[in-house]
């Protein structure tokens, strides 16, 4: 484990060439697949990502009171993150046009964490470190590269940044906070319950540094979990709107001929798409509708697209 995870040994320089060149490399593959909207390019960054390697060796740090190699772990994290960040920024700075939410669901994937996404990345976490004390399920840990996002949501970061859009560099920051967090804590708890601690020669109870660690991993996941209970908060109640006021469009259309298509959320509004032949159904009528479904403070702006039929007869 600590061949695998820490950067010393005989010779360190090969292992930190190799964690850089692949972290560059994963960073603009990333990049390139937010900016064209490819899933599977931005795929094929997570399992090229090297990030997730000193994130354990913290985790392994921490486990067997290893001070110098935590320090060594803590500093790559951090300057690996800051790496694919300025990376992201100077592919934004490359494209012509802002790359945010509206413009790639890559980038609007990212900028919501939920709780949920603190539970699944605990799981992928504990998967993480579960397949590195059992080497017969090592080959697990390309699924855990996918599942546990580190190196797309900073490229989102950087890219957004350079777009101007602070509130989605900020949501994207957050879950890859979210996801370090989860893999720490996890991390933590599967090493214990393997007792890699004694397995390192470590059988002596936990100094009081060893156990300050443990309360810092945990109070950082607490800290973390705050902003994603009031995102899910918000996202649920956005839901609940959405599906109100796609409920009274919906009623209001059809009489006229009209069909909604989607009805989506928007800064601070609802956007209703609907199309069909002219005339358009009454805007004024909605208004009264929604009104009157206790939909009253929430604003919505229409998108009408009107439908012609021209039949062109032969001869």
């Amino acid at each position: 484990m600590r061949e695998q995870l820490f950067f010393g040994g005989p010779d360190p320089g090969r292992k930190l060439s190799r964690f850089w060149a692949l972290l560059v490399l994963a960073a603009i593959i990333a990049s390139a697949g937010i900016v064209t909207d490819s899933t599977a390019t931005v795929i094929g960054a997570m399992i090229v990502a090297p990030l997730m390697t000193p994130i354990l060796g913290t985790v392994l740090s921490i486990t067997t009171s290893d001070g110098a190699n935590l320090a060594r772990s803590l500093a790559l994290v951090a300057a690996g993150a800051i790496a694919v960040v300025a990376v992201g920024y100077l592919v934004g700075l490359a494209v012509s046009y802002d790359i945010v939410s509206s413009t790639s669901s890559q980038v609007e994937g990212r900028i919501s964490p939920r709780l949920i996404d603190l539970v699944a990345a605990l799981a992928t976490g504990a998967v993480g470190a579960f397949a590195l004390v059992r080497s017969d399920v090592s080959d697990t840990l390309p699924g855990v590269a996918i599942a546990i996002s580190l190196v797309p949501p900073l490229a989102v970061v950087g890219i957004t940044l350079e777009a101007g859009a602070t509130d989605e560099a900020a949501g994207a920051l957050l879950l890859f906070l979210t996801n370090v967090a989860a893999i720490l804590l996890s991390g933590i708890v599967v090493m214990a319950l393997y007792r890699v601690r004694s397995a390192a020669g470590r059988a002596d109870s936990r100094s009081m540094r060893d156990r300050a660690s443990v309360v810092l991993v945990v109070a950082f996941v607490a800290v973390i979990a705050v902003p994603l209970v009031g995102s899910s908060a918000r996202i649920a109640q956005v839901a609940v709107s959405v599906n109100r006021v796609t409920t009274v469009a919906e009623g209001w259309a059809p009489p006229a001929g009209w069909t909604v298509e989607r009805v989506e959320p928007h800064l601070s509004e609802m956007v209703v798409r609907a199309a069909g032949p002219t005339p358009a159904p009454d805007p004024e009528q909605l208004r009264r509708d929604l009104d009157a479904a206790g939909l009253g403070d929430v604003d919505v702006r229409l998108l009408l697209r009107p439908q012609e039929t021209v039949e062109l007869t032969s001869g």
